[in-house]
């Protein structure tokens, strides 16, 4: 890939001239006419700007050569004669909103599981289900909890003895702890206060202080929302350990946890040199708010003026606008031949690393651009682009006050009026499946662009506006290909989202492009680092590695109206959900590691727009027939041609039969070859006109209607019979 030379000098020259101002106060804000206040770009992450903190304490190092240099050990604590004394707690604080922690050291990993499950011990455990590898911030528990896959770490006894630690490896200044309950649905079990303790060598432990005493840490009031505790100083050490002290009434020791640290530079270590992951990419990674975003998204237009173009698809329930980043040749116009991409993000608020992905997506496409990049100047030249990167800005805000780690699992992943974007389209798959049962398709519904219901488009049906504006945009624009990015997990779901069977929640339900699709998803799940790599550990309950890091949406769990399904049946866009981190809002410290698991994958799955075969649908005097019917022999999916007689039709290598089709013409069928090498096949069709529409264009000319022989038929019999009576 071609480095920036050129590109790095104009990118400078557009910083320097942009205005340094701050992003603002956090959340949301009204529309503005400050908007082309920029803010100038740094790549220094947020927890590398410290602010001058107490000099950490280091607990003795284990035995060693040189050990005796370090000075006497200090006195270890003594344990307390009674269990039931009461030690000195730390100051209460009030029962607040989770607050973003102020810049730190960021999260050591196990919630992005960058801390492995060989390094996770406890005192002791339920069973395997509820081991210390499940102890880790925000996991979600199976279906069926009492399986390998709950929902926390639970202790095997309820005393003052048990506890979860943690072996970074290597020293690292820790700096706090963040806990939360366990994910269940029929249980309440979490801790309302832990001690912390850390060891060099795990058989010495130094217990954090608050004075003279054992520091107690309050923990826990209901165990979804996630409580930060800060450590009084900082500890330098190898492990550290959180020991309960209460937990709720009528439950268990149970919980889950994230620890806040920096890990010491340590050169000497290959195995850290070796896993660690850097990017040469220069790249804004930080996370963006509203008015961050839109700032940035004017840095890039600025920068690429040519072949960008910002536009909004409407507004949001709060009002904030669905901001657009269209990257093209011609920005602005849809060129005839040229098919149409769209990447969505932040359907789910709280689903952040989509949103940052789409983000450094387009300045990267920007900057390579500039640098004469032959790749991506092909793409953007053949290629008309869409990145939407929130479309649910307001879920967002929400999910940005909370912060990457204190936010949950589910602030901010509903619209403003809590409705679910992702499942809140038209159910159109039980339209089609009804008619299909009644022996209907396609003589009275047809197998592709069903109609959306009446009742769906009234103003009292409970669809959010976001919704509304998602499908008028899917409507005006033909798109071929696009990606809705979301989190949680590490897989490329493919439709159908819905199961066909009645009463079942989970049933492989294959579209009629089952094979392309799952080219389409294994595209995505190949090129990116983790996906398919069968070391890797699951993010929740599910592994996805039979089917190579792909999966049918509805052989994983069932979703009526799903934004894949009803773009596929409604419009000629194949659409596919691609989750692409176990965690929805990582540290912005992991933002470049994220970024160089994606870059490779986003990049191939534009491409795969040029697969299969494309073409021009025209009459005998050369003019493109719009809402043409292109169908393949064998697929009982067609598309449609765009306004101007231009179409595309994914499919993978391989020769078919197409048969092009318009109301007043006679079809047309032929054979087209898809070759394995990238770029669509070319296959126009030229369709002459009928002999009846012919007659209704002479007719239609000189004023006159053509006669319908079945209607002047039985107006003759009407006749006929008046005058027998």
């Amino acid at each position: 890939m071609a480095r920036r030379g050129a590109a790095a000098l104009v990118l400078a020259l557009a910083l320097l001239a942009v205005a340094p101002a701050g992003v603002g106060a956090r959340g949301a804000g009204v529309e503005d006419p400050a908007d082309d206040v920029q803010e100038t770009w740094s790549l220094e992450p947020s927890y590398a700007r410290l602010e001058p903190e107490p000099e950490p304490f280091s607990p003795p190092l284990p035995a060693g050569p040189g050990a005796g240099e370090r000075g006497p050990r200090p006195p270890q604590p003594r344990p307390p004669k009674k269990a039931t004394a009461k030690p000195k707690k730390a100051p209460k604080r009030e029962k607040l909103a989770p607050q973003t922690p102020r810049p730190g050291c960021p999260p050591l990993g196990l919630e992005t599981l960058k801390i492995t499950d060989f390094q996770l011990h406890a005192s002791t455990s339920k069973r395997y289900g509820l081991g210390a590898h499940r102890g880790r911030l925000n996991i979600q528990a199976g279906i069926n909890e009492n399986d390998f896959y709950d929902g926390a770490w639970c202790a095997g006894r309820n005393d003052l003895h048990q506890w979860i630690e943690v072996d970074a490896r290597r020293l690292t200044k820790f700096t706090g702890v963040i806990t939360q309950g366990r994910n269940s649905l029929w249980l309440s079990d979490w801790v309302t206060s832990y001690k912390v303790m850390v060891s060099n060598d795990s058989h010495t432990w130094v217990t954090v202080k608050n004075g003279s005493g054992d520091m107690i840490f309050e923990g826990n009031s209901e165990k979804e929302i996630p409580v930060l505790n800060e450590l009084p100083v900082p500890m330098v050490a190898r492990y550290i350990r959180i020991n309960p002290q209460s937990w709720f009434d009528n439950g268990s020791i149970c919980l889950r946890m994230e620890i806040l640290g920096c890990p010491l530079p340590d050169p000497n270590n290959y195995y850290h040199r070796r896993n660690e992951m850097t990017t040469t990419d220069d790249l804004d990674f930080k996370h963006h708010n509203y008015k961050a975003m839109r700032q940035l998204m004017k840095v890039v237009n600025e920068m690429c003026p040519n072949i960008t173009r910002i536009y909004n698809i409407g507004k949001s329930h709060q009002g904030l606008k669905l901001y657009a980043v269209e990257i093209s040749d011609h920005p602005g116009e849809h060129e005839v031949g040229e098919p149409e991409f769209h990447y969505i993000a932040g359907a789910h608020g709280n689903e952040v690393l989509g949103r940052e992905l789409m983000l450094l997506l387009m300045q990267f496409l920007c900057q390579e651009y500039l640098a004469g990049n032959l790749r991506i100047v092909r793409l953007v030249e053949e290629t008309r682009i869409h990145i939407l990167p929130s479309l649910n800005p307001d879920g967002y805000e929400k999910a940005y006050e909370g912060g990457s780690e204190l936010g949950g699992w589910s602030l901010g992943r509903w619209t403003h009026d809590g409705i679910d974007i992702n499942n809140n389209f038209p159910d159109l798959n039980t339209l089609l499946w009804e008619a299909e049962d009644r022996q209907n398709v396609p003589r009275k519904v047809p197998n592709h662009y069903i109609a959306i219901p009446e009742w769906f488009l009234s103003e009292n049906a409970t669809v959010a506006v976001e919704t509304r504006a998602v499908i008028a945009w899917m409507e005006k624009i033909p798109f071929v290909l696009g990606g809705n990015l979301q989190g949680g997990e590490l897989v490329v779901a493919y439709p159908y989202d819905m199961v066909r069977s009645l009463w079942k929640t989970q049933e492989h339900t294959p579209t009629p492009d089952d094979h392309v699709f799952r080219w389409l998803a294994y595209s995505y799940a190949s090129t990116h680092r983790l996906m398919t790599d069968a070391r890797r550990r699951v993010c929740h309950t599910e592994d996805f590695q039979k089917e190579d890091g792909t999966v049918n949406g509805a052989s994983w769990h069932t979703v009526a109206g799903s934004l894949n399904d009803f773009s596929y049946l409604h419009t000629n866009c194949f659409e596919l959900s691609i989750y692409v981190g176990c965690d929805k809002y990582p540290h912005e410290s992991e933002l470049p590691e994220e970024w160089e698991n994606n870059r490779e994958s986003l990049i191939v799955f534009m491409e795969q727009v040029h697969r299969g075969i494309k073409g021009l649908v025209r009459d005998l005097h050369g003019k493109g027939i719009p809402n043409a019917v292109i169908s393949v022999e064998g697929v009982n999916h067609d598309i449609r041609t765009a306004s101007d007689g231009d179409y595309w039709r994914l499919l993978n290598p391989g020769e078919y039969v197409v048969t092009a089709k318009a109301e007043g013409f006679t079809s047309s069928t032929k054979n087209c070859m898809v070759g394995y090498d990238m770029g669509a096949t070319q296959c126009d069709f030229t369709l002459s006109k009928t002999n009846l529409a012919r007659i209704r264009e002479i007719m239609e000319k000189f004023g006159k209607q053509p006669v319908s022989l079945p209607a002047r038929r039985l107006k003759l019999r009407g006749r006929k019979r008046r005058q027998r009576g």
